[in-house]
């Protein structure tokens, strides 16, 4: 019967479902394969759109390489990527890392943004196109880049600070120019000029309001919800947020993605920012997949076999250029040249916000298919290169100095110092919730000269905590997410100060996956429960045995006896706990 269906040009499969499984099914597959060989992930989700599109199975199931429902979730993936941008905008970071941002950000942009504007304007593309394609190849895959750092263990590395501080100016560039992009293809009617200042004050009112509607009554709000301990009314609050200030966005003729930004910007300095950030990555990932899985679906294999001479040198050509402005950037503000190497080498493929760029542009006029089939090529194939660019760069840094061409051992410049306080730490301990026990512990440690974390999910405490300058998470210790954001893999403690035996089994997993030499620590109430958690190799702390050995201590005061000595009170108090177990 299916297959007389499928004979006949019919499809018993529901179409929207049907892609959308294989469309999962596939990028699980192709994932496993690329982690095995540790390449990005997005460039996965090409490959997936690119086999589904140009190898028969959307007649499978009765679906086209143009579905809308397919373009709308590519659509979400973009706004719930501008939301988590503007979460991870950080201000803080932006004061710290200025001076690289605007001057090395800016001289980057400017350079390679010229060489794309003199390349657009070579091959006949008009104004606006030309203005698209400058911005599109100036912008890097700040998601490859940051994630390659952090796979390699260098997240604080001067060339990964470098880079971050050029990929501020590249956020701000690209939610500016997708502010001005009406004006950029004239739809309002009036002179260029004019149309690009009242875009932009538009623009600039819409993120104030949002930033004081955040400051008086965003913030107030999720405080009174956090305080509910419900993390289903807390995600849903969040998604809320997100769209209704994006509509907000689009309500003004700005843009949803313009809207989705400035959500996330007004939480981004908040206590909630991990949090929400911890609560939404598995939404953007899903969606983001479906992004550019999407993107894949529009490039014809056929088309560009016939070009792949074109694809091959524009490749070249934008990892080459863009990562030599890169290098003689970062070397122009004193960077030694092994991480100017390694931030040449992140920063030097065009990124997915090129892709959202050149998508936005479609929607006012299309692009000439055969140069935007060659920039998505061009950009999943320099994306896809990036992290082993990344791991060379190290080595040929120091093959140039055995040969004495640079100088050695370079010291660089003060201000790329990391600035956030939970992104430099390390050989930490983290204490997941502070009560009484919490705070005796944190107290201690910090007494020592020891670097502590706190986690905690009661508001107050995180707001009094960040008062007094204590790295603190508003975030659940039993969420894989936090324990990323508390870089649980560069920890040597982790201690579960609450005597809720369950919470810490559900992340004791999470804890040993991503370091499994980091030392437990507990608390239990019955001896059932000493004996599960010791099972897990987690040093326990037994509430009653504690007690009863403080007790006895007082009672033997009390009558003036001293022949108890401690070992004797601790041999009683184990002894009766067996018993209670036994019976």
């Amino acid at each position: 019967m299916m297959f007389d269906l499928l004979a006949a040009g019919e499809s018993p499969i529901t179409p929207f479902f049907g892609l959308l499984a294989m469309v999962l099914v596939l990028s699980v597959l192709v994932s496993l394969v690329l982690v095995r060989v540790k390449q990005s992930l997005l460039v996965g989700y090409f490959i997936v759109g690119v086999v589904i599109a140009n190898s028969g199975l959307l007649w499978i199931v009765g679906a086209d390489k143009d579905d809308p429902i397919i373009g709308n979730l590519g659509e979400l993936g973009v706004i719930l990527l501008m939301f988590t941008l503007g979460i991870e905008f950080s201000l803080g970071e932006l004061r710290h890392l200025w001076r690289i941002a605007l001057f090395g950000g800016g001289l980057q942009v400017a350079l390679c943004g010229g060489l794309g504007a003199l390349g657009a304007k070579l091959a006949g593309m008009p104004g606006p196109e030309c203005a698209v394609m400058a911005v599109a190849i100036a912008l890097s895959s700040t998601a490859v880049a940051m994630k390659s750092f952090q796979d390699m263990g260098q997240p604080n590395n001067p060339g990964a600070r470098a880079s971050l501080g050029i990929a501020l100016f590249q956020d701000i560039l690209v939610i500016l120019f997708i502010l001005i992009l009406p004006a950029i293809y004239g739809s309002g009617g009036g002179s260029p000029a004019v149309e690009v200042g009242k875009a932009l004050g538009k623009g600039v009112l819409f993120l104030g309001a949002a930033l004081l509607i955040g400051k008086y009554g965003v913030n107030p709000l999720l405080h009174a919800v956090a305080r509910t301990r419900s993390r289903e009314l807390f995600t849903l609050t969040v998604i809320a947020l997100c769209a209704a200030v994006a509509l907000g966005g689009e309500a003004l003729d700005l843009s949803l993605s313009l809207g989705a930004f400035a959500a996330g910007l007004v939480v981004s300095e908040s206590i909630y920012a991990h949090r929400i950030m911890a609560d939404v990555l598995p939404f953007k990932d899903l969606f983001l997949t479906i992004f550019f899985v999407s993107v894949g679906l529009m490039i014809d294999v056929g088309a560009l076999l016939e070009e792949w001479l074109f694809v091959i040198a524009g490749t070249v050509l934008i990892l080459g250029l863009k990562g030599g402005i890169v290098i003689g950037v970062t070397r122009l503000l004193k960077l030694p040249l092994r991480p100017a190497l390694l931030a040449g080498a992140s920063l030097s493929s065009t990124g997915e916000f090129s892709l959202v760029l050149l998508s936005k542009a479609g929607e006012f006029r299309p692009i000439d298919p055969a140069i935007e089939q060659l920039l998505l090529a061009c950009t999943a194939v320099s994306m896809g290169l990036v992290p082993s660019l990344m791991k060379g760069a190290g080595p040929f840094g120091k093959w140039l100095e055995e040969k004495g061409w640079v100088k050695a051992h370079q010291r660089p410049p003060a201000g790329l110092a990391a600035g956030n306080v939970v992104g430099e730490m390390g050989d930490h301990a983290i204490i997941c919730g502070y009560g009484p026990v919490g705070r005796s512990l944190n107290e201690a440690l910090r007494r020592c000269g020891i670097s502590t974390l706190v986690l905690e999910l009661n508001a107050d405490t995180v707001c009094e905590l960040k008062r007094q300058g204590q790295p603190t998470l508003f975030a659940d210790a039993t969420h894989p997410e936090a324990l990323d954001l508390a870089h649980i893999e560069r920890a040597r403690m982790v201690a579960f100060t609450f005597p809720a035996v369950e919470l810490t089994v559900a992340a004791l997993p999470l804890v040993r996956e991503r370091n499994s030499g980091v030392c437990v620590f507990g608390r239990a109430k019955f001896p059932s429960e000493v004996a599960r958690l010791e099972k897990l190799d987690v040093h326990v702390i037994h509430d009653e045995q504690e007690s009863a050995v403080a007790m006895i201590r007082a009672a033997m005061g009390v009558y003036q006896r001293a022949d108890l000595e401690d070992g004797e009170v601790k041999e009683i108090v184990e002894e009766e706990a067996e018993q209670a177990v036994v019976s």
